[in-house]
């Protein structure tokens, strides 16, 4: 086990600094208060509150002083108690903790992501390490760490949230082999018994595997078992080839011997049925055939038996499962299951392998009930099944489908995230270079000018383009939040005068809300944009499908726990307890083909003209970006339903929001002194720089932060650097640790067109400013102003 070092100071130390703090703070109440009074009363607090913190100490056997101590042995125990391999790394990429099973799996103690994986395993989980660091929740499915496939999930932990925690679980693919064995020696191989089927699966050299109770109770006679056992000397054959027990000798019951070829490897076992054949008929007679049937209808995997003209005779209930077979109208014959351009080959196969063919072979089919995506059907002769003469084999891989097809979408939306994120940045830059000339233009030009209308629709639009910016930035989750902890009915119940404006006469709305929801942190005006967009749509919806009518719109809260997600058995959803805001409408349904791509930014289904197709990808990034998931339901013709979950917060660690400062008063925009202006885009740097001109400044610029550098040695300490983040060659924080090693006070303004929370996660420097793009010239100017006065 790796773990971490725990820091540990004397009580007496940490008594005394309480105490001389407590000393100091009350010395400053008497010298600026002037009472007396207040400044006694301020150090008997302290000093209780001391004695606590010097009993707490005392009796605590860790003390340390560090904000949090972790018991890295109580960690690793419970760790141990996991059967999975559970590892922990900390901010810096270090291990700090790993089980048994851990170290078993990997052969050591390697620290993730930089494991023995096969193929691209190690990047796969890299990215999910990183996913996790930003989202709180990475999952990696089909890792191969040698003969094993591995998923992992990391999680994002710790009070600070500043540890991933990563647990591998071996899933192996389904042994097929394995699950006929426990079925064999379980109720199943009873129930198997009681029909007269004796059933045992024999491994490639001839030796038992497993058997039911029956069949060892004939064969030995006793309470033995038969497993590792040789098979053929469990039998005896006569003169006219009819097998028996050996221990029953000739005088014994004959038996049929039905071979059941299910997988197709060289090594892979073969299922063996033993009948009894009171006639000594040459051929299996229909109560053994029966007996059959009985056994293919117990299988957990799909089978199906196809008679000599290649019509079913019979399909289990996981053939029909994996099928999409509809019970009541079962096809005829196997080409029936699968797409128009499979069926000569699936009929092809199923005369060869009923002409006698004695192997088994795979196919890949794609089936009419899903397919977009081929699956693997299993083809071998029969031989003593009575009327059966071809065996199919079909596995069930709908729920792998369905991940398969989760993940996929995740990744997609992942990506057109990153790509709609890079878009918005870049078009920042060119929209404040068209604001700032705009705004330039009408200081030369006075309301009823012949050009004065014309800059100002040119603005105008160009704020409209801006705002198409800030739903690809919310898409991408590259907005900037203020996050508050609240109650989603109060958010309902803000927007519910706008919403029933919004919906017209034909509509009706019709609000819920459950009991005992807990509290979510979000940004209230983004919610109230997530719950306006989604009952706009559904509007649009209801019309679109009864223009005379309308429908009712419903919108519910609900409270979620975690024992009713994993009920749910979501693979995208964690278990956590939740608050769920539910949208429901009465329109015509989204079709099937349509719904994986809703959330898709530009993505519309209206005419040209009546939707930028933004709507629902800016709710999809304002609760992806808010910690919280959303899903669509639909039905052809049944209505749409959106449920959107936000995790409820925990109060006790509640971070308070301060107020909001009111409008500062008009003031006098025109300043003095020298600006370095850093800025890659010509475009903007040219407005930029005559826009702090005509307020009087002086004004530096630079391409990029070498050339910033550059400057600074040569014209000293300016009175404020003004940088873009992202530039060529060194960025703005690494330009700016630079400059501020020569000057530390010097005021800094960044401008990107990123968000700026996702900014200071990412820069760690004190005392930066930010100005979002696109700007005016009017806010660059009041951000410089702001700075430079200190306000």
């Amino acid at each position: 086990m790796a773990s971490s070092p725990i820091l540990d100071n004397p009580t007496r130390t940490a008594a005394l600094l309480a105490g001389a703090i407590t000393l100091a703070a009350a010395v400053l109440i008497l010298a600026v208060v002037g009472s007396l009074v207040a400044a006694a009363g301020f150090l008997a607090v302290g000093i209780i509150a001391a004695g606590m913190v010097f009993a707490w100490r005392l009796l605590t056997p860790q003390h340390a002083t560090e904000p949090r101590t972790i018991d890295w042995e109580f960690t690793r125990a419970v760790a141990q108690a996991s059967s999975d391999a559970v590892a922990i790394t900390d901010r810096a990429g270090r291990l700090v903790c790993a089980n048994d099973a851990y170290e078993a799996l990997f052969a050591g103690f390697p620290t993730p992501p930089g494991l023995p994986l096969d193929n691209d395993g190690v990047a796969l989980l890299g990215n999910a390490g990183r996913i996790a660091w930003r989202e709180g929740n990475g999952v990696v499915r089909n890792l191969h760490v040698g003969v094993h496939r591995v998923c992992a999930r990391i999680t994002r932990a710790g009070d600070e949230g500043d540890m991933l925690v990563w647990r591998f679980s071996v899933t192996e693919e389904q042994d097929v082999a394995a699950s006929t064995e426990a079925l064999i020696e379980g109720a199943t191989g009873d129930r198997l018994g009681g029909a007269g089927v004796m059933a045992a699966l024999i491994c490639p050299d001839g030796r038992v595997r497993a058997a039911n109770r029956v069949l060892a109770q004939r064969a030995l006679g006793g309470g033995e078992r038969l497993e590792g056992r040789d098979f053929a000397r469990l039998l005896i054959t006569d003169s006219r080839g009819l097998v028996r027990f050996e221990r029953e000798g000739l005088d014994g019951t004959p038996l049929r011997v039905v071979q059941i070829p299910f997988m197709d490897s060289e090594d892979a076992p073969v299922l063996v049925a033993l009948l009894d054949d009171e006639d000594s008929a040459p051929a299996i007679g229909a109560s053994a055939s029966a007996h059959v049937r009985s056994l293919v209808s117990l299988m957990p995997f799909g089978m199906a038996l196809v008679d000599r003209e290649g019509k079913f005779l019979q399909m289990n209930d996981a053939f029909i499962r994996a099928a999409g077979v509809d019970a009541r109208t079962p096809p005829l014959y196997p080409g029936d299951l699968v797409v128009r351009e499979d069926k000569a080959a699936v009929a092809d196969a199923i005369r060869r392998f009923a002409g006698g063919a004695t192997h088994s072979s795979d196919m890949a089919v794609r089936l009419k009930s899903h397919p977009e995506e081929p699956v693997a059907l299993t083809i071998a002769g029969a031989r003593g099944l009575g009327d059966a003469a071809v065996l199919l084999s079909l596995k069930d891989n709908s729920e792998e489908s369905r991940l398969k097809r989760e993940v996929a979408q995740a990744t997609k939306m992942q990506a057109v995230g990153q790509l709609a994120g890079g878009v918005a940045h870049d078009f920042n830059n060119i929209l404040t270079a068209i604001i700032g000339h705009c705004d330039l233009m009408m200081m030369r030009h006075s309301p009823g000018d012949s050009d004065y209308d014309d800059i100002q629709q040119i603005r105008t639009n160009s704020n409209r383009a801006a705002s198409l910016t800030r739903q690809l930035l919310a898409f991408s989750r590259q907005q900037t939040l203020r996050p508050q902890t609240l109650q989603l009915p109060d958010v309902v119940a803000e927007v519910s005068n706008l919403l029933k404006r919004l919906m017209g006469e034909q509509i009706r709305l019709d609000v819920t809300h459950g009991r005992n929801l807990g509290a979510v942190r979000a940004d209230p005006g983004q919610l109230e944009q997530v719950v306006v967009n989604l009952a706009v749509n559904a509007r649009d919806a209801m019309l679109a499908h009864n223009p005379g009518g309308g429908g009712t719109l419903t919108i519910q809260t609900k409270s979620v726990t975690a024992t009713e997600v994993r009920a749910m058995a979501s693979d995208i959803l964690p278990v956590a307890d939740y608050t769920a805001l539910v949208v429901s409408d009465e329109g015509g349904g989204i079709p099937p083909e349509i719904l994986p791509k809703i959330f898709e930014p530009f993505f519309t289904t209206k005419e040209v003209g009546k939707g930028t197709g933004l709507g629902l990808s800016t709710v999809y990034g304002i609760v992806k970006q808010s910690g919280g998931w959303i899903f669509a339901e639909s039905k052809p013709g049944q209505g749409a339903t959106f449920t959107m979950y936000l995790p409820v917060h925990a109060a006790g660690t509640v971070t308070r929001v301060p107020a909001s400062r009111p409008s500062p008063k008009p003031v006098e925009m025109w300043g003095t002194g020298t600006i370095l202006l850093v800025e890659d885009e010509g475009m903007v740097r040219a407005v930029a720089e005559r826009a702090l001109t005509r307020q009087g400044y002086t004004v530096m610029t630079a391409e990029n932060g070498e050339a910033a550098l550059e400057l600074l040695d040569r014209n000293g300490r300016p009175d404020l650097l003004i940088s873009d983040v992202v530039m060529p060659t060194m960025d703005g924080p690494t330009m700016v640790r630079h400059a501020r090693d020569r000057y530390p006070d010097l005021p800094i303004i960044f401008m990107s067109g990123y968000a700026e929370e996702q900014l200071r996660r990412s820069i760690d420097l004190d005392n930066v400013a930010f100005l979002p793009k696109p700007f005016s010239v009017q806010q660059l100017a009041e951000a410089a102003r702001d700075v430079l006065v200190g306000r």
